[in-house]
């Protein structure tokens, strides 16, 4: 029996609410609960929790933890990002085992999409 299992992903943001709304309608994950503070989320067996963040600490570019997605079609799901925030870093490249794109959320956590070929 194991004597421990994984609760969840935190991740620290200025506006909960905000973040809430954009995993939900940019990467359809299912809102638990959504306070100004705090937010519990989940995606299949994926569970993400946001919490206000203490002070002006965010995720440093360059230095943030990556949540890696497969995707059905990559170019909408980056369009809907898009639109919701995020940023593209570098471009959407073709390899032979399908499409991958790395993503900034609007407080600057990574995010990889994966579209098999």
């Amino acid at each position: 029996m194991a004597t421990t299992s994984f609760r969840w992903i935190l991740q620290l943001h200025r506006d909960v609410p905000k973040a809430a709304r954009f995993y939900a309608q940019g990467l359809d994950f299912s809102i638990n609960v959504v306070t100004l503070r705090w937010a519990e989320l989940h995606s299949g067996p994926l569970k993400l929790a946001l919490m206000q963040s203490p002070s002006d600490h965010v995720a440093e570019k360059g230095y943030s933890s990556l949540l890696s997605f497969t995707v059905t079609d990559i170019n909408t799901t980056v369009t809907k990002l898009m639109a919701l925030g995020a940023e593209l870093d570098g471009t959407i490249k073709y390899e032979i085992h399908g499409k991958v794109a790395a993503m900034r959320c609007p407080d600057g956590y990574m995010l990889g999409l994966y579209e098999a070929a």
